[in-house]
C-alpha cells in the first residue's frame, strides 16, 4: 500500500513537468512577435508585450508601435533552445532572446536580450 505522501509526490511531479514541457507556446510566441515585427505590424507586436513593457517602452507622447519601430529590432529567427519556470520562460532565437511570462490571456513578452 503506498502512503498519501508518495500519491502527493508523484501528483506535484506531473504538475511540474506538465507546465515545464510547454516549450511550444513561448516559442510560438517569440517567433510571431518577431514577424510581426519584420512585416512592420507594430501594433500586432504591441499586443503580444505584456502590459507593463508596453507601458515602458515608449517616450512621452510616442506609441508602443512607433517606439518598436524606432528600436529597429532585427530579426529573431526560429526558436532554439526554450526553457520553462512555472509561469515564466525564455526563448533563444537566433538574433534575439526573449522572456515571456504566462498571463491568464497567454504567453506575453516581458524583455528581450539582443544576443
Amino acid at each position: 500500500m503506498r502512503s498519501p505522501l508518495f500519491a502527493a509526490a508523484v501528483l506535484a511531479v506531473f504538475a511540474v513537468t506538465g507546465c515545464a514541457l510547454d516549450t511550444v507556446s513561448p516559442a510560438r510566441t517569440a517567433e510571431r512577435f518577431h514577424a510581426a515585427i519584420a512585416a512592420h505590424q507594430d501594433e500586432s507586436a504591441c499586443a503580444m508585450l505584456a502590459r507593463k513593457t508596453a507601458d515602458k517602452l515608449p517616450d512621452p507622447g510616442q506609441t508602443c508601435a512607433d517606439a518598436l519601430e524606432e528600436l529597429r529590432l532585427g530579426p529573431g529567427g526560429k526558436a532554439g533552445a526554450v526553457s520553462v519556470w512555472g509561469e515564466d520562460a525564455q526563448v533563444r532565437l537566433a538574433g534575439d532572446t526573449v522572456f515571456l511570462h504566462h498571463f491568464s490571456d497567454g504567453w506575453r513578452i516581458r524583455g528581450r536580450f539582443a544576443s
